[in-house]
């Protein structure tokens, strides 16, 4: 698992800065520059409104005295979205403004799953 996390620390902002490079270039820098901050400034927006969202569902899942896992998870999904829109980059821009919507959350949300199940499979914990 770390083997990867230090796989993509390396691999992912090369391409980033290799497509912030490339788009220069290409649009030129002052319109790459209005790109980025546009994509941050409604990230943010998006972030903020779908955060709220998702904290008031959590409210209403506990207050009908049910367990808030998916929301929760939704929660998380927002924060990640949030955070990756807000760094600069046209590849974490994609990701982050998928995790932002419930139809893109559908496919994150089987893998963060597995990825929870083993981590407890390996772990061994015991629920009572």
């Amino acid at each position: 698992m770390m083997r990867w996390f230090f796989i993509a620390l390396l691999i992912v902002p090369t391409l980033e800065l290799a497509l912030l490079i490339w788009a220069g270039r290409e649009i030129g820098f002052f319109p790459t520059l209005a790109i980025i901050l546009a994509t941050g400034i409604a990230g943010a927006f998006l972030a903020k409104k779908q955060g709220l969202k998702a904290f008031r569902d959590i409210q209403e899942t506990m207050g009908n005295f049910q367990a808030p896992g998916d929301q929760l998870l939704n929660a998380a999904f927002v924060l990640v979205g949030g955070v990756l829109l807000l760094t600069p980059g046209f590849i974490s821009d994609a990701v982050g403004f998928s995790m932002l919507f419930a139809p893109t959350q559908k496919i994150y949300r089987p893998i963060v799953y597995r990825f929870i199940q083993s981590r407890m499979r390996n772990a061994r914990i015991i629920v009572r």
